[in-house]
C-alpha cells in the first residue's frame, strides 16, 4: 500500500512537471510550402496557406477538428464568391526572432478584378504564444476605392469538430447538455422547415431538434463550445472584445450546434460545430455596404479558440469563462498592434452618468451604454441604426446602478452615444461624441427625458426589448411554440387592465390560430382585446405606443371600440417566431388617434393579426396608452 502511494505521488510529480514544461516550451514555426505549422507543446495548429483554413488543431494528444481536411475556415455563405485569386502567405512574426515567445502567420487574398471573387483585399492571421492553450484568429478587410461595390449578408468563422470526441455542448447556463449524434439527426423526421427534425432515437427522442434553439445574444456570451464526457477536454470560442461584431449588445446569432446537413442519407456527416458570426443575417439582420470609390477597413478579432481539460463538462465551461474574463482584461493585445489595430495608448476613453428624468418611481435596470457610428442610409433608403450596422465598430458597457459608465479602448472617431435600460421605453442618444487617440472624454451628467405624449392611461409588460415576461416566454428555446397558442388561449387573449397580469394573461406571441401541431399550413385571424375603464369621456389626442420584440406578420390591425384607428404596415420580418426567440430587431410604433373614439366606462382595444402562415405573427415588448387632453 505504501509502495503504491509513493508511486502515485511520483506519477503526479511527473505529470505536474510535464505540464510546467509545456507551459514554458518555446513556440515553434514550420513552413513546408503548403502549410504553416505552429506549436508550443500544448497545441499544434496547421494552416493551409492557399485557403487560410485550419487543417489541424491538436490539443495535447487529441485532434480537435473533424476529418474533412479544412474544418476551421473563414466563409461568406450565400454570396457564391471566393476570396481573391492573388494569394500570398507570410510569416509576420517569427518566433526565432523573439526567443520563442510568439508566432504570427498570415494568408492574404487580393482582389484582382475577377467577378467570381470578393471585391476586397482580405487577410487572415493566426497567432500562437508561449503557454497559450489555444490559437488567436484575426481577419483584416480592406476595400480600396477602385474596387467594385461590396456587400454580403453573412461573415463568419466556422469550426467543425471531431465527432468521435465531442458530445456535450454548452452555450450558456441554460443550454448545457448531452447532444444528439449524427445518426440521431440523420434518422430524424423533417418538420415544417429543413433545419427542424423530430428525433426518433437518442437523448432527445420525441423532441424536435432545431439549430436556432441555441442562438445567443453575443454580447452576453463571451465563451461557448463543446466538451467531451469521455476524454474530459473542451474547445471554446472566446471573444475578448465585441467591438467588431454587428448589431450591438442585443444582437442574437447562431453560436454552436450540430451541423444540420439537409440530406436523406443515413451516413451524412453532421459534426459538432462552433460559429463566430461577426456579420449576422438573422433576427432582423445587419447591413454592410461599401460603394465603389469608397475606402473601408475593418479588423475582425482577434478572438481565440481555447482548449482545456477538467474532470467535468461544467468545470471545463467554468474554466472557459474564467479564460474569457482574463482575455477581456488583456484587451488590447499589444502583440496584434498595427496600422489596422490601434494600441491601447492610441485609443480613447469616455465616461459619464446617465440621469433618468421620468415618472416618479421609474428606475433603470441593466442599463447599457455604447458608442456607435452615427445613423446612416442604406442603398434602399432605410436608416441603418446601431442594431442594423455591420460596417463599423461599436463599444458597449453595462453601466452601474447609479447610471455611471466608463467605456475604454475606443478607436478614435466620431460617434453617437446611446443608452437604454429595462423599465424605460425608448433610448437616450447624444450625437457628435468625438474620441481622440490617447485622451479621456468626461461627459458628466447626461439627463435622459424619455418621450411621453401625455399622461399614462395604462401599460402592459415591461419595456425590456424582449417578450420573455409573457405567458410561454420562458419556453422560447424550443421549436413550435406557436402551435401551443390555441391550447393556451382557446378564446384568444382578453386582457382586462387592473385585473389581468401579463405573465399569465398575455401570450408570448400573437400568431394566426394553428389547426394542428405540424407548424404547416395557414392559421386563422386572431383578435386580442384589451379592456379598460375611463371615468369620463376623453378629448384631445390619444397615442397608442407599441414596441415590438420581433415580428413576422407584415401588418397589425388596430381598432378602438370597433372603430379603425390605424393599421401598422411594413413591419420588418425579423424571424423571431420561426427561429425560436423572444427578441430580435427592436422597434417602436406610435399610433395617434382622436381621443373621442374612447368613452366613459368600458373601452376595448383590438389588436388583429391577419390569417396566414402560423408563424406570421408578432411578439410584443411593451404597450402603453397615453392621453393628451389639451391637444387639438
Amino acid at each position: 500500500m505504501k509502495t503504491n502511494s509513493i508511486l502515485l505521488i511520483l506519477l503526479l510529480i511527473a505529470a505536474a512537471s510535464a505540464v510546467a514544461q509545456t507551459k514554458t516550451a518555446p513556440v515553434m514555426l514550420a513552413d513546408d510550402g503548403k502549410y504553416f505549422t505552429l506549436a508550443n507543446g500544448i497545441v499544434t495548429v496547421k494552416i493551409e496557406k492557399d485557403t487560410a483554413a485550419m487543417a489541424s488543431f491538436r490539443y495535447r494528444d487529441w485532434e480537435i477538428l473533424g476529418g474533412m481536411g479544412r474544418d476551421g475556415y473563414w466563409t461568406l455563405p450565400a454570396v457564391g464568391l471566393d476570396f481573391g485569386r492573388r494569394r500570398t502567405a507570410a510569416v509576420r512574426l517569427d518566433p526565432a526572432t523573439n526567443n520563442g515567445e510568439r508566432a504570427i502567420v498570415s494568408c492574404r487574398f487580393e482582389f484582382d478584378g475577377d467577378p467570381k471573387t470578393v471585391p476586397s483585399d482580405v487577410e487572415m492571421r493566426y497567432a500562437l504564444g508561449r503557454g497559450d492553450s489555444g490559437v488567436y484568429l484575426e481577419e483584416i478587410w480592406h476595400h480600396k476605392p477602385e474596387h467594385p461595390r461590396l456587400t454580403f449578408p453573412v461573415g463568419r468563422f466556422v469550426v467543425k469538430l471531431n465527432d468521435e470526441i465531442f458530445d456535450w455542448m454548452t452555450v450558456d447556463k441554460y443550454r448545457s447538455m448531452q447532444m444528439i449524434t449524427a445518426d440521431d439527426w440523420n434518422r430524424g423526421i423533417v418538420m415544417n422547415m429543413k433545419e427542424a427534425r423530430l428525433m426518433t432515437q437518442g437523448v432527445m427522442k420525441g423532441q424536435v431538434e432545431h439549430k436556432y434553439d441555441y442562438a445567443a445574444v453575443q454580447f452576453e456570451t463571451p465563451a461557448y463550445g463543446w466538451s467531451s464526457t469521455k476524454d474530459k477536454i473542451g474547445i471554446w470560442l472566446i471573444n475578448p472584445s465585441f467591438e467588431y461584431m454587428s448589431g450591438g449588445p442585443t444582437k442574437l446569432e447562431l453560436s454552436a450546434h450540430r451541423d444540420a446537413t439537409f440530406t436523406d442519407s443515413l451516413t451524412a456527416p453532421a459534426p459538432p460545430t462552433i460559429l463566430n458570426v461577426w456579420k449576422g443575417p438573422h433576427y432582423g439582420g445587419t447591413v454592410l455596404e461599401v460603394e465603389k470609390g469608397e475606402e473601408w477597413r475593418k479588423t475582425i478579432g482577434p478572438f481565440m479558440l481555447y482548449a482545456n481539460s477538467a474532470p467535468s463538462t461544467q468545470a471545463m465551461y467554468s474554466g472557459a469563462l474564467k479564460k474569457a474574463a482574463a482575455e477581456a482584461g488583456s484587451w488590447v493585445y499589444p502583440w496584434a498592434v498595427d496600422e489596422n489595430y490601434p494600441a491601447a495608448d492610441q485609443r480613447g476613453t469616455v465616461s459619464g452618468q446617465i440621469v433618468l428624468k421620468d415618472l416618479p418611481g421609474t428606475k433603470m435596470k441593466k442599463l447599457l451604454v455604447g458608442l456607435a457610428h452615427p445613423d446612416y442610409k442604406a442603398s434602399n433608403g432605410t436608416t441603418v441604426d446601431w442594431q442594423k450596422d455591420g460596417k463599423y465598430y461599436q463599444f458597449w458597457v453595462r453601466a452601474g446602478a447609479d447610471g455611471t459608465f466608463t467605456i475604454r479602448n475606443v478607436r478614435p472617431g466620431k460617434y453617437t452615444l446611446h443608452a437604454f435600460a429595462d423599465g424605460v421605453l425608448g433610448e437616450f442618444a447624444r450625437t457628435g461624441v468625438t474620441i481622440e487617440a490617447g485622451k479621456s472624454l468626461k461627459l458628466g451628467k447626461l439627463v435622459w427625458n424619455p418621450v411621453r405624449y401625455g399622461r399614462q392611461v395604462w401599460e402592459i409588460g415591461i419595456p425590456d426589448r424582449t417578450a420573455l415576461e409573457y405567458n410561454g416566454g420562458s419556453r422560447f428555446m424550443r421549436w413550435g411554440l406557436y402551435n401551443d397558442y390555441p391550447k393556451t388561449f382557446p378564446n384568444d387573449v382578453n386582457y382586462v387592465i387592473g385585473k389581468s397580469h401579463f405573465a399569465a394573461d398575455w401570450n408570448v406571441m400573437q400568431v394566426p390560430r394553428a389547426k394542428d401541431d405540424t407548424g404547416k399550413g395557414r392559421g386563422d385571424e386572431t383578435v386580442w382585446r384589451v379592456s379598460f375603464e375611463l371615468q369620463s369621456a376623453p378629448k384631445g389626442k390619444a397615442t397608442l405606443r407599441i414596441s415590438f420584440a420581433g415580428a413576422e406578420s407584415r401588418t397589425l390591425g388596430l381598432r378602438m371600440n370597433d372603430q379603425q384607428i390605424g393599421t401598422l404596415g411594413n413591419l420588418p420580418d425579423t424571424a423571431v417566431i420561426r427561429r425560436n426567440s423572444v427578441r430580435g430587431y427592436w422597434f417602436e410604433r406610435a399610433v395617434e388617434f382622436d381621443a373621442s373614439t374612447m368613452k366613459a366606462g368600458t373601452n376595448v382595444l383590438q389588436l388583429i393579426v391577419p390569417a396566414g402562415n402560423v408563424m406570421r405573427g408578432v411578439e410584443y415588448d411593451y404597450l402603453r396608452l397615453e392621453l393628451d387632453e389639451n391637444a387639438k
